[in-house]
Protein backbone atom coordinates (compact mmCIF):
# COMPACT_ATOMS: atom_id res chain seq x y z
CA UNK A 1 0.00 0.00 0.00
CA UNK A 2 1.64 2.78 -1.06
CA UNK A 3 1.87 6.20 0.99
CA UNK A 4 -0.29 9.47 -0.24
CA UNK A 5 1.68 12.27 0.01
CA UNK A 6 -0.50 15.08 -0.49
CA UNK A 7 0.87 19.18 -0.21
CA UNK A 8 -2.25 19.55 2.14
CA UNK A 9 -1.88 20.91 5.96
CA UNK A 10 -4.15 19.90 7.75
CA UNK A 11 -5.30 22.28 10.67
CA UNK A 12 -6.55 21.67 14.09
CA UNK A 13 -10.06 21.92 12.91
CA UNK A 14 -9.63 19.72 9.77
CA UNK A 15 -9.66 22.52 7.35
CA UNK A 16 -7.03 22.62 5.06
CA UNK A 17 -4.61 25.52 4.55
CA UNK A 18 -4.89 27.62 1.34
CA UNK A 19 -2.56 24.96 -0.31
CA UNK A 20 -5.61 23.47 -1.85
CA UNK A 21 -3.06 21.84 -4.71
CA UNK A 22 -3.45 18.81 -5.01
CA UNK A 23 -3.29 15.62 -7.30
CA UNK A 24 -6.64 13.92 -8.47
CA UNK A 25 -5.89 10.45 -8.07
CA UNK A 26 -6.94 7.72 -10.96
CA UNK A 27 -10.54 6.89 -9.68
CA UNK A 28 -9.98 3.32 -10.33
CA UNK A 29 -6.17 2.54 -10.83
CA UNK A 30 -5.25 3.58 -7.36
CA UNK A 31 -5.82 1.67 -4.21
CA UNK A 32 -8.74 2.92 -2.15
CA UNK A 33 -6.78 4.94 -0.06
CA UNK A 34 -6.77 4.52 3.51
CA UNK A 35 -6.73 8.35 4.65
CA UNK A 36 -9.85 9.53 6.10
CA UNK A 37 -9.13 12.99 5.43
CA UNK A 38 -7.12 12.42 1.97
CA UNK A 39 -10.12 10.72 0.66
CA UNK A 40 -12.45 13.89 2.40
CA UNK A 41 -11.12 16.63 0.17
CA UNK A 42 -11.25 14.25 -3.07
CA UNK A 43 -15.37 14.30 -2.04
CA UNK A 44 -15.25 18.35 -1.22
CA UNK A 45 -13.94 18.56 -5.12
CA UNK A 46 -12.81 21.69 -4.19
CA UNK A 47 -12.32 23.63 -7.59
CA UNK A 48 -8.46 24.55 -8.66
CA UNK A 49 -6.75 25.20 -11.71
CA UNK A 50 -6.25 22.67 -13.80
CA UNK A 51 -7.80 19.50 -14.25
CA UNK A 52 -6.01 16.59 -16.43
CA UNK A 53 -9.08 15.05 -18.48
CA UNK A 54 -8.85 11.82 -20.78
CA UNK A 55 -12.29 12.82 -22.74
CA UNK A 56 -12.24 13.33 -26.48
CA UNK A 57 -8.75 11.45 -26.94
CA UNK A 58 -9.54 8.91 -29.66
CA UNK A 59 -7.39 7.65 -32.34
CA UNK A 60 -7.48 10.29 -35.01
CA UNK A 61 -9.50 8.23 -37.59
CA UNK A 62 -12.26 7.98 -35.37
CA UNK A 63 -15.23 11.10 -35.26
CA UNK A 64 -16.83 11.86 -32.50
CA UNK A 65 -20.69 11.17 -32.91
CA UNK A 66 -22.28 11.72 -29.53
CA UNK A 67 -21.51 12.43 -25.74
CA UNK A 68 -23.30 11.07 -22.71
CA UNK A 69 -22.73 13.46 -19.51
CA UNK A 70 -23.90 11.86 -16.01
CA UNK A 71 -23.27 14.30 -13.55
CA UNK A 72 -24.16 14.69 -9.59
CA UNK A 73 -25.25 17.58 -8.44
CA UNK A 74 -22.27 20.34 -7.22
CA UNK A 75 -21.33 20.92 -3.24
CA UNK A 76 -24.60 21.69 -1.48
CA UNK A 77 -25.29 22.59 1.54
CA UNK A 78 -26.10 20.04 4.16
CA UNK A 79 -29.41 17.76 4.18
CA UNK A 80 -29.66 17.22 7.91
CA UNK A 81 -28.69 19.40 11.04
CA UNK A 82 -27.13 18.34 14.10
CA UNK A 83 -29.06 18.83 16.98
CA UNK A 84 -28.79 21.47 19.28
CA UNK A 85 -25.64 22.87 17.26
CA UNK A 86 -25.83 26.14 15.38
CA UNK A 87 -26.35 25.75 11.32
CA UNK A 88 -22.89 26.05 9.42
CA UNK A 89 -23.54 29.71 8.21
CA UNK A 90 -22.73 29.83 3.95
CA UNK A 91 -23.87 31.83 2.16
CA UNK A 92 -25.60 31.07 -1.05
CA UNK A 93 -25.72 33.97 -3.44
CA UNK A 94 -23.40 34.20 -5.95
CA UNK A 95 -20.61 37.10 -5.71
CA UNK A 96 -17.98 37.22 -8.12
CA UNK A 97 -15.59 39.00 -5.31
CA UNK A 98 -15.58 35.50 -2.95
CA UNK A 99 -13.86 32.16 -3.77
CA UNK A 100 -14.28 30.06 -5.47
CA UNK A 101 -14.23 32.64 -8.40
CA UNK A 102 -15.53 31.60 -12.30
CA UNK A 103 -14.94 33.99 -14.74
CA UNK A 104 -18.14 33.42 -16.16
CA UNK A 105 -20.03 33.42 -12.63
CA UNK A 106 -21.26 36.87 -13.33
CA UNK A 107 -22.81 36.83 -17.24
CA UNK A 108 -24.17 32.86 -15.24
CA UNK A 109 -26.19 35.16 -12.53
CA UNK A 110 -27.05 37.72 -14.84
CA UNK A 111 -28.39 35.06 -18.04
CA UNK A 112 -30.18 33.17 -15.02
CA UNK A 113 -32.08 36.03 -14.42
CA UNK A 114 -33.62 36.68 -17.67
CA UNK A 115 -34.72 32.71 -18.00
CA UNK A 116 -38.09 33.33 -15.99
CA UNK A 117 -39.76 32.61 -19.07
CA UNK A 118 -38.05 29.62 -19.50
CA UNK A 119 -39.72 26.44 -20.53
CA UNK A 120 -39.05 23.45 -18.82
CA UNK A 121 -41.34 20.28 -18.05
CA UNK A 122 -43.40 20.63 -14.81
CA UNK A 123 -42.87 21.10 -12.14
CA UNK A 124 -39.05 21.96 -12.80
CA UNK A 125 -40.55 25.87 -14.42
CA UNK A 126 -41.18 26.53 -10.19
CA UNK A 127 -37.55 26.06 -9.22
CA UNK A 128 -35.04 28.88 -9.02
CA UNK A 129 -32.70 29.11 -11.44
CA UNK A 130 -29.33 29.85 -9.45
CA UNK A 131 -28.99 29.40 -5.70
CA UNK A 132 -29.63 32.81 -4.01
CA UNK A 133 -29.85 32.50 -0.04
CA UNK A 134 -27.76 34.47 2.01
CA UNK A 135 -28.04 31.67 4.71
CA UNK A 136 -28.06 28.75 2.14
CA UNK A 137 -31.07 25.98 2.60
CA UNK A 138 -31.23 23.08 3.17
CA UNK A 139 -29.71 20.88 0.35
CA UNK A 140 -29.17 24.30 -1.78
CA UNK A 141 -26.11 24.36 -3.79
CA UNK A 142 -23.58 26.40 -2.82
CA UNK A 143 -21.13 28.66 -5.50
CA UNK A 144 -18.82 25.88 -5.09
CA UNK A 145 -20.87 23.92 -6.65
CA UNK A 146 -21.72 25.90 -9.49
CA UNK A 147 -18.01 27.15 -9.89
CA UNK A 148 -17.64 23.17 -10.08
CA UNK A 149 -20.01 22.97 -12.84
CA UNK A 150 -19.23 25.97 -14.74
CA UNK A 151 -15.73 24.73 -14.70
CA UNK A 152 -17.24 21.16 -15.88
CA UNK A 153 -18.80 23.00 -19.15
CA UNK A 154 -15.69 24.83 -19.86
CA UNK A 155 -13.46 21.88 -19.93
CA UNK A 156 -16.26 19.70 -22.32
CA UNK A 157 -16.87 22.61 -24.21
CA UNK A 158 -12.38 22.78 -25.33
CA UNK A 159 -12.88 18.76 -25.55
CA UNK A 160 -16.00 18.68 -27.76
CA UNK A 161 -16.79 22.12 -28.92
CA UNK A 162 -14.04 23.85 -29.86
CA UNK A 163 -11.59 20.54 -30.87
CA UNK A 164 -14.10 17.72 -32.21
CA UNK A 165 -17.36 20.62 -33.43
CA UNK A 166 -19.63 18.23 -31.74
CA UNK A 167 -22.36 20.35 -32.25
CA UNK A 168 -22.50 22.99 -35.52
CA UNK A 169 -22.94 26.81 -35.14
CA UNK A 170 -26.23 26.70 -35.42
CA UNK A 171 -27.18 23.74 -33.09
CA UNK A 172 -30.95 23.03 -32.65
CA UNK A 173 -32.73 22.08 -29.80
CA UNK A 174 -33.36 18.76 -30.65
CA UNK A 175 -29.31 17.96 -30.57
CA UNK A 176 -29.74 18.47 -26.67
CA UNK A 177 -31.08 15.94 -24.83
CA UNK A 178 -31.32 17.65 -20.87
CA UNK A 179 -33.11 15.45 -17.99
CA UNK A 180 -32.92 16.42 -14.42
CA UNK A 181 -34.69 15.16 -11.17
CA UNK A 182 -36.77 17.99 -9.51
CA UNK A 183 -34.42 19.07 -6.97
CA UNK A 184 -32.80 22.93 -7.53
CA UNK A 185 -29.33 21.69 -7.14
CA UNK A 186 -29.88 19.32 -10.15
CA UNK A 187 -31.63 21.47 -11.98
CA UNK A 188 -28.96 24.50 -11.07
CA UNK A 189 -25.73 22.25 -11.87
CA UNK A 190 -27.18 21.24 -14.89
CA UNK A 191 -27.49 24.87 -15.85
CA UNK A 192 -24.16 25.89 -14.29
CA UNK A 193 -22.66 23.25 -16.89
CA UNK A 194 -24.48 23.97 -20.15
CA UNK A 195 -23.71 28.07 -19.44
CA UNK A 196 -19.80 26.92 -19.32
CA UNK A 197 -20.72 24.82 -22.09
CA UNK A 198 -22.89 26.24 -25.09
CA UNK A 199 -21.15 28.51 -27.01
CA UNK A 200 -24.32 30.53 -27.01
CA UNK A 201 -26.66 30.03 -24.16
CA UNK A 202 -30.18 30.13 -25.67
CA UNK A 203 -33.19 29.95 -23.79
CA UNK A 204 -35.38 29.17 -26.60
CA UNK A 205 -33.10 26.64 -27.07
CA UNK A 206 -32.57 24.69 -23.73
CA UNK A 207 -35.46 22.58 -22.38
CA UNK A 208 -35.11 20.50 -19.47
CA UNK A 209 -37.47 17.06 -19.16
CA UNK A 210 -38.23 16.13 -15.17
CA UNK A 211 -36.96 12.47 -13.87
CA UNK A 212 -39.22 11.38 -11.06
CA UNK A 213 -36.99 8.98 -10.01
CA UNK A 214 -33.10 9.49 -9.00
CA UNK A 215 -32.85 6.03 -10.48
CA UNK A 216 -34.01 8.03 -13.79
CA UNK A 217 -35.77 4.74 -14.45
CA UNK A 218 -38.75 6.49 -16.15
CA UNK A 219 -41.61 3.98 -16.65
CA UNK A 220 -39.82 0.72 -15.22
CA UNK A 221 -39.56 1.83 -11.86
CA UNK A 222 -41.56 -1.28 -10.46
CA UNK A 223 -39.00 -3.59 -9.34
CA UNK A 224 -39.48 -5.87 -6.27
CA UNK A 225 -35.99 -7.95 -7.21
CA UNK A 226 -34.16 -4.70 -6.73
CA UNK A 227 -36.46 -3.89 -3.49
CA UNK A 228 -35.22 -6.86 -2.10
CA UNK A 229 -31.65 -6.72 -2.76
CA UNK A 230 -31.68 -3.27 -1.06
CA UNK A 231 -33.06 -4.29 1.92
CA UNK A 232 -30.60 -7.15 1.93
CA UNK A 233 -27.93 -4.46 1.23
CA UNK A 234 -28.89 -2.04 3.84
CA UNK A 235 -29.59 -5.11 6.53
CA UNK A 236 -25.39 -5.47 5.87
CA UNK A 237 -24.47 -1.70 6.23
CA UNK A 238 -26.77 -2.27 9.71
CA UNK A 239 -24.91 -5.40 10.92
CA UNK A 240 -21.12 -3.50 9.82
CA UNK A 241 -22.15 -0.23 12.58
CA UNK A 242 -23.18 -3.04 14.79
CA UNK A 243 -19.96 -4.67 14.85
CA UNK A 244 -17.47 -1.13 14.48
CA UNK A 245 -15.99 -0.69 17.97
CA UNK A 246 -14.17 3.36 17.09
CA UNK A 247 -17.71 4.31 15.20
CA UNK A 248 -20.05 3.43 18.23
CA UNK A 249 -17.08 5.01 20.36
CA UNK A 250 -17.20 7.71 18.20
CA UNK A 251 -21.50 8.62 17.98
CA UNK A 252 -21.24 8.14 22.00
CA UNK A 253 -18.70 10.49 22.34
CA UNK A 254 -20.57 13.08 19.70
CA UNK A 255 -23.87 12.66 21.83
CA UNK A 256 -22.71 12.57 25.10
CA UNK A 257 -21.21 16.18 24.14
CA UNK A 258 -24.27 17.64 22.74
CA UNK A 259 -26.12 16.38 25.42
CA UNK A 260 -28.76 13.69 22.98
CA UNK A 261 -29.48 10.34 22.82
CA UNK A 262 -26.78 8.74 20.36
CA UNK A 263 -29.95 6.91 18.82
CA UNK A 264 -31.16 10.91 17.60
CA UNK A 265 -27.87 11.72 16.52
CA UNK A 266 -27.41 8.96 14.36
CA UNK A 267 -30.55 10.02 12.58
CA UNK A 268 -29.35 13.18 12.03
CA UNK A 269 -26.42 11.87 9.63
CA UNK A 270 -24.09 13.93 11.22
CA UNK A 271 -21.35 13.14 8.24
CA UNK A 272 -23.44 15.16 5.89
CA UNK A 273 -23.50 18.48 7.93
CA UNK A 274 -19.61 17.51 9.45
CA UNK A 275 -18.13 17.00 5.29
CA UNK A 276 -19.68 20.61 4.96
CA UNK A 277 -17.94 22.33 7.51
CA UNK A 278 -14.26 20.62 6.42
CA UNK A 279 -15.18 21.12 2.61
CA UNK A 280 -16.25 24.94 3.40
CA UNK A 281 -12.86 25.58 6.05
CA UNK A 282 -15.25 25.91 9.34
CA UNK A 283 -14.24 24.43 12.47
CA UNK A 284 -16.62 21.75 13.45
CA UNK A 285 -19.86 22.80 15.49
CA UNK A 286 -19.66 22.85 19.67
CA UNK A 287 -22.36 22.73 22.08
CA UNK A 288 -22.08 23.08 26.17
CA UNK A 289 -20.53 19.94 26.46
CA UNK A 290 -17.13 21.07 24.21
CA UNK A 291 -16.87 20.24 20.64
CA UNK A 292 -16.76 17.99 17.70
CA UNK A 293 -13.53 17.20 17.12
CA UNK A 294 -11.61 16.14 14.23
CA UNK A 295 -10.96 12.40 15.55
CA UNK A 296 -14.98 12.28 15.35
CA UNK A 297 -14.93 12.97 11.68
CA UNK A 298 -11.87 10.81 10.73
CA UNK A 299 -13.97 8.12 12.66
CA UNK A 300 -17.02 8.37 11.02
CA UNK A 301 -15.08 9.02 7.51
CA UNK A 302 -12.87 5.42 7.94
CA UNK A 303 -16.08 3.53 8.64
CA UNK A 304 -17.78 4.84 5.46
CA UNK A 305 -14.48 3.65 3.84
CA UNK A 306 -14.76 0.70 5.40
CA UNK A 307 -18.55 0.33 4.19
CA UNK A 308 -17.48 1.02 0.72
CA UNK A 309 -15.25 -2.12 0.46
CA UNK A 310 -17.28 -4.45 2.14
CA UNK A 311 -19.81 -3.47 -0.27
CA UNK A 312 -17.70 -4.52 -2.89
CA UNK A 313 -17.16 -7.76 -1.44
CA UNK A 314 -20.52 -8.48 -0.67
CA UNK A 315 -21.88 -8.28 -4.07
CA UNK A 316 -25.57 -7.17 -2.87
CA UNK A 317 -25.03 -3.74 -3.83
CA UNK A 318 -24.03 -5.07 -7.28
CA UNK A 319 -27.90 -7.15 -7.77
CA UNK A 320 -29.42 -3.72 -6.95
CA UNK A 321 -27.14 -1.59 -8.81
CA UNK A 322 -27.54 -4.15 -12.18
CA UNK A 323 -31.50 -3.74 -11.57
CA UNK A 324 -31.20 -0.11 -10.20
CA UNK A 325 -29.50 0.98 -13.61
CA UNK A 326 -30.87 -0.39 -16.12
CA UNK A 327 -33.49 1.09 -17.33
CA UNK A 328 -31.02 4.34 -17.50
CA UNK A 329 -28.65 2.36 -19.61
CA UNK A 330 -31.13 0.73 -21.69
CA UNK A 331 -32.59 4.13 -22.52
CA UNK A 332 -28.86 5.65 -22.81
CA UNK A 333 -27.96 2.29 -25.48
CA UNK A 334 -30.94 2.69 -27.24
CA UNK A 335 -29.97 6.75 -27.79
CA UNK A 336 -26.75 5.40 -28.83
CA UNK A 337 -27.93 3.49 -31.57
CA UNK A 338 -29.91 5.87 -33.45
CA UNK A 339 -27.05 8.16 -33.29
CA UNK A 340 -24.91 5.26 -34.61
CA UNK A 341 -28.02 5.17 -37.42
CA UNK A 342 -26.80 8.98 -38.10
CA UNK A 343 -29.99 10.75 -36.78
CA UNK A 344 -28.96 14.16 -35.49
CA UNK A 345 -30.92 13.88 -32.30
CA UNK A 346 -29.14 13.81 -29.08
CA UNK A 347 -25.57 14.49 -29.75
CA UNK A 348 -25.28 15.82 -26.53
CA UNK A 349 -26.81 14.22 -23.92
CA UNK A 350 -26.88 15.73 -19.89
CA UNK A 351 -28.22 13.63 -16.72
CA UNK A 352 -28.48 15.57 -13.92
CA UNK A 353 -28.37 13.92 -10.83
CA UNK A 354 -27.26 12.80 -7.56
CA UNK A 355 -24.62 10.13 -5.88
CA UNK A 356 -27.80 7.51 -5.27
CA UNK A 357 -27.95 7.88 -9.29
CA UNK A 358 -24.21 7.27 -10.22
CA UNK A 359 -23.18 4.86 -7.61
CA UNK A 360 -25.24 1.72 -9.19
CA UNK A 361 -24.45 3.28 -12.83
CA UNK A 362 -20.43 2.73 -11.77
CA UNK A 363 -20.92 -0.62 -10.14
CA UNK A 364 -23.39 -1.85 -12.63
CA UNK A 365 -20.40 -1.00 -15.55
CA UNK A 366 -18.19 -2.97 -13.62
CA UNK A 367 -16.36 0.18 -11.73
CA UNK A 368 -17.07 -1.48 -8.63
CA UNK A 369 -13.59 -0.24 -7.81
CA UNK A 370 -14.43 3.27 -8.64
CA UNK A 371 -14.55 6.26 -5.87
CA UNK A 372 -17.89 7.11 -4.42
CA UNK A 373 -19.19 9.73 -6.38
CA UNK A 374 -17.41 13.80 -4.90
CA UNK A 375 -19.64 16.51 -5.50
CA UNK A 376 -19.87 17.42 -9.28
CA UNK A 377 -18.34 13.96 -10.50
CA UNK A 378 -19.21 13.58 -14.24
CA UNK A 379 -19.54 9.99 -15.81
CA UNK A 380 -19.50 10.12 -19.60
CA UNK A 381 -20.08 7.55 -22.27
CA UNK A 382 -18.43 8.80 -25.85
CA UNK A 383 -19.65 7.45 -29.21
CA UNK A 384 -16.70 7.66 -31.80
CA UNK A 385 -17.20 6.01 -35.43
CA UNK A 386 -14.48 4.65 -37.00
CA UNK A 387 -14.31 5.71 -40.47
CA UNK A 388 -11.90 3.31 -41.83
CA UNK A 389 -13.32 0.56 -40.39
CA UNK A 390 -16.55 -1.06 -42.13
CA UNK A 391 -18.66 1.11 -40.56
CA UNK A 392 -18.02 -0.02 -37.05
CA UNK A 393 -18.72 2.50 -34.00
CA UNK A 394 -16.65 2.08 -30.89
CA UNK A 395 -17.04 3.83 -27.12
CA UNK A 396 -15.32 5.14 -24.17
CA UNK A 397 -15.99 5.41 -20.72
CA UNK A 398 -14.46 8.39 -18.85
CA UNK A 399 -15.26 8.87 -14.96
CA UNK A 400 -14.28 12.54 -13.76
CA UNK A 401 -11.65 12.83 -16.62
CA UNK A 402 -10.18 9.12 -16.44
CA UNK A 403 -10.70 6.77 -18.85
CA UNK A 404 -11.99 3.42 -17.43
CA UNK A 405 -12.88 2.23 -20.91
CA UNK A 406 -11.17 -0.87 -19.90
CA UNK A 407 -11.85 -1.52 -16.47
CA UNK A 408 -15.68 -1.99 -17.46
CA UNK A 409 -17.29 -5.20 -17.53
CA UNK A 410 -17.64 -5.11 -21.06
CA UNK A 411 -14.45 -4.62 -22.46
CA UNK A 412 -12.04 -6.45 -20.79
CA UNK A 413 -9.13 -6.73 -23.20
CA UNK A 414 -7.69 -9.47 -20.92
CA UNK A 415 -7.17 -12.00 -23.87
CA UNK A 416 -5.76 -8.35 -25.86
CA UNK A 417 -8.49 -8.08 -27.89
CA UNK A 418 -8.73 -4.73 -28.34
CA UNK A 419 -5.55 -2.91 -28.78
CA UNK A 420 -6.95 0.33 -28.99
CA UNK A 421 -8.76 2.55 -26.06
CA UNK A 422 -11.79 2.35 -27.65
CA UNK A 423 -14.68 -0.77 -27.48
CA UNK A 424 -17.29 -1.93 -29.84
CA UNK A 425 -20.73 -0.37 -29.56
CA UNK A 426 -21.99 -3.66 -29.87
CA UNK A 427 -20.19 -5.20 -26.66
CA UNK A 428 -22.11 -2.50 -24.77
CA UNK A 429 -25.76 -3.24 -26.56
CA UNK A 430 -25.37 -6.99 -25.64
CA UNK A 431 -24.04 -6.28 -22.08
CA UNK A 432 -26.78 -3.96 -21.72
CA UNK A 433 -29.79 -5.97 -23.16
CA UNK A 434 -28.15 -9.32 -22.64
CA UNK A 435 -25.53 -9.70 -19.66
CA UNK A 436 -26.98 -7.34 -17.16
CA UNK A 437 -30.10 -9.61 -17.32
CA UNK A 438 -28.53 -12.82 -17.20
CA UNK A 439 -25.70 -11.91 -14.00
CA UNK A 440 -29.09 -11.84 -11.83
CA UNK A 441 -29.54 -15.27 -12.51
CA UNK A 442 -29.90 -17.85 -15.62
CA UNK A 443 -33.56 -17.48 -17.70
CA UNK A 444 -33.91 -13.65 -17.01
CA UNK A 445 -34.23 -12.79 -20.82
CA UNK A 446 -36.63 -9.40 -20.04
CA UNK A 447 -35.69 -6.40 -17.37
CA UNK A 448 -39.78 -8.17 -16.33
CA UNK A 449 -38.35 -11.43 -15.61
CA UNK A 450 -35.22 -10.30 -13.75
CA UNK A 451 -37.65 -7.91 -11.42
CA UNK A 452 -40.14 -10.36 -10.57
CA UNK A 453 -37.44 -13.71 -10.40
CA UNK A 454 -39.36 -15.87 -7.67
CA UNK A 455 -36.91 -18.04 -4.83
CA UNK A 456 -34.78 -14.68 -4.20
Amino acid sequence: MGVHLIPVSVAKNGASSKSRKRIMPDPVTEPPGMDPVYEALLYCNIPSVAERSMEGHAPHHFKLVSVHVFIRHGDRYPLYGIPKTKRPEIDCTLVADRKPYHPKLEAFVSHMSKGSGASFESPLHSLPLFPNHPLCEMGELTQTGVVQHLQNGQLLRDIYLKKHKLLPADWSPEQLYLETTGKSRTLQSGLALLYGFLPDFDWRKVYFRHQPSALFCSGSCSCPARNHYLEREQRRQYLLRLRSGPLERAYGDMARILDVPTKQLRAANPIDSLLCHFCHNLSFPCARGGCIGMDHFKAIKAHQMEDERERREKKLYLGYALLGAHPLLNRTVGRLLRAAEGRREGAFALYSAHDVTLSPLLSALGLAEARFPRFAARLVLELWQDREGPGGHAVRVLYDGADVTRHTAFCQDRRGRWPTPMCPLDNLVRFVRRDMLEALGPGSTSYYDACHRKGL
